[in-house]
Order: structure tokens, then C-alpha cells, then sequence
């Protein structure tokens, strides 16, 4: 089993060579690894170069957003897995390997997803992020997410529902996850931490309007054809039972109340 992932950089110098260390470091795996780079003017191409004898490929070219560039470099992938780290984010020791063990003996899993720390500029855990089980029912009740660094999709799903939305410029791993959701893809969460998601007031997830415009985006999702309408009681079951269909990371969840109490989502 071979894992073809992608990383998307612009301008991310200060942290992209921890990024691809933790990539290339992975362990017991087969790894085709793309970097992406549309135009970066911090010393980020160099960094790249630096590594461009443990690279598959690296495209140098102008794109239209993050969506356009993921779509460029799983264009030239080859792999059987999918998956993909933004260029400021971090794999975990294994995380691969984790993911490979659960593809190999659940022919029944098309995506496997797992948790995530998540770490601020200076690389302190302040956090932890959880994925829920996903099916497109639950995400139009504004119940399930998946944490994209810790995401791994059998690279046919990817094909079959046409790769990333270009036009969505905040939540096209979420597009992309609904998408395969209709198509009858099928989710499985472990209860394990496999990536550090990084935040820091310039990264886009922390960036001002950021929230507006990914509950604009999220609201369009949610009404999406093939998405049946969820009754507000159905709604309200599914927002109730979230966390008892996923026991132990409820458990997870109130131990962070304790070691993170002002900062757990």
C-alpha cells in the first residue's frame, strides 16, 4: 500500500520544514510525497529544494487557492491512499503506519480518521480536536468533523467524486468529505492522535472572518442535493447522541476539560 500525500505551501518558511520532516520521517510505510508551491517569496522554495532529492514531485506554478493547488498534486499521485498536510501543520511518529494498519485489514474503510493536538507558534499543545463519525445525515444536523490532518482516503473515492472544489476557498475538506459521504464512502474514526494542527493569528484558521465565511460555506454544504433534511427533533437526537456513539473520546473530551478548561471547543 502506497500513501501519496501533498502539502500546499505560500510564504510558510517558518514552519515549513518541520511539515515535511514529519512526513518524510514516517516509518514502515510507502510514501510519494508532493509539495506544492505556488509563488512563495520567504525562502520557502529554497527549503524545498533542500529536500528535493526525498521528494516525488514538486510543482512550482501559480494556482487559484489552496483547493486548485491540492488538485494539481494529486493530479501526478500514484498512490492507493490519499491524504494531505497544510505546510504549517504537523504529521505525528506512526501516523502513517497507524492509518496503513486500519486501509489493510478493513477492506470495509474507505476513510479512517483520527485526532489531533493542536499547537500555537511556538509548538505548545493547547489543545486537543476530535473527529466524529462522519455520514452526510449527521454533518447537515451540525454534528460531525473530521480533523483534515488526520484524514486518509482511499485515492479512488478522491477520483470518483472529482477531487476539491475549487470555488470553495475555506471548507473544501469538508466539500470533499461530503462529496464522498453521497458517493457511499465509508468513515471510520480511531480513537488515536496522528497530527498537531497548527493556530496562530495569521494562519487561515485563525485569521479575522475566517468563522463567517466557513459557516457561510458550511451552511451551503448542509444543503446540498442528497443531503436529506434532518427534522429539528432528528437534529436534536443526533446533536444529543454524538458523543455516546464515540464513548471514549467523550471520555477524552471531559479529561480536557481538566487539563484545558478555558480552551476546549
Amino acid at each position: 500500500m502506497k500513501f501519496s500525500i501533498v502539502t500546499i505551501s505560500y510564504n510558510q518558511a517558518r514552519f515549513l520544514e518541520e511539515a515535511i520532516l514529519s512526513v518524510l520521517n514516517q516509518e514502515g510505510v510507502d510514501i510519494e510525497y508532493i509539495v506544492v508551491d505556488p509563488g512563495s517569496t520567504d525562502g520557502s522554495r529554497e527549503i524545498i529544494e533542500r529536500y528535493r532529492d526525498r521528494l516525488a514531485r514538486v510543482i512550482f506554478e501559480p494556482d487559484h487557492g489552496p483547493a486548485d493547488g491540492l488538485n494539481k498534486g494529486f493530479a501526478l499521485a500514484t498512490g492507493d491512499v490519499f491524504g494531505y498536510l497544510n505546510s504549517d501543520d504537523v504529521l505525528m511518529p506512526g501516523a502513517l503506519d497507524r492509518a496503513r494498519c486500519w486501509l489493510t485489514h478493513r477492506a470495509d474503510v474507505d476513510v479512517v480518521s483520527a485526532h489531533a493536538y493542536v499547537i500555537d507558534e511556538k509548538d505548545r499543545v493547547v489543545q486537543r480536536v476530535f473527529s466524529h463519525k462522519f455520514d452526510a445525515e449527521s454533518y447537515a444536523a451540525g454534528c460531525c468533523v473530521l480533523v483534515q490532518q488526520s484524514t486518509f482516503f482511499r485515492a479512488e473515492w478522491f477520483k470518483k467524486v472529482g477531487g476539491f472544489m475549487v470555488e470553495n476557498a475555506v471548507a473544501w475538506d469538508e466539500e470533499l468529505a461530503v462529496g464522498m459521504a453521497l458517493a457511499g464512502a465509508r468513515f471510520k474514526v480511531v480513537p488515536e492522535f496522528w497530527s498537531q494542527f497548527r493556530i496562530y493569528p495569521t494562519s487561515i484558521s485563525g485569521s479575522q472572518g475566517y468563522t463567517e465565511r466557513l459557516r457561510g460555506e458550511q451552511a451551503r454544504l448542509r444543503n446540498r442535493k442528497g443531503i436529506a433534511v434532518c427534522s429539528p427533533w432528528r437534529r436534536l437526537y443526533l446533536r444529543l447522541t454524538r458523543w455516546m456513539r464515540q464513548p471514549l473520546t467523550l471520555g477524552m473530551r471531559l479529561w480536557d476539560g481538566l487539563v484545558y478548561p478555558d480552551r476546549v471547543l
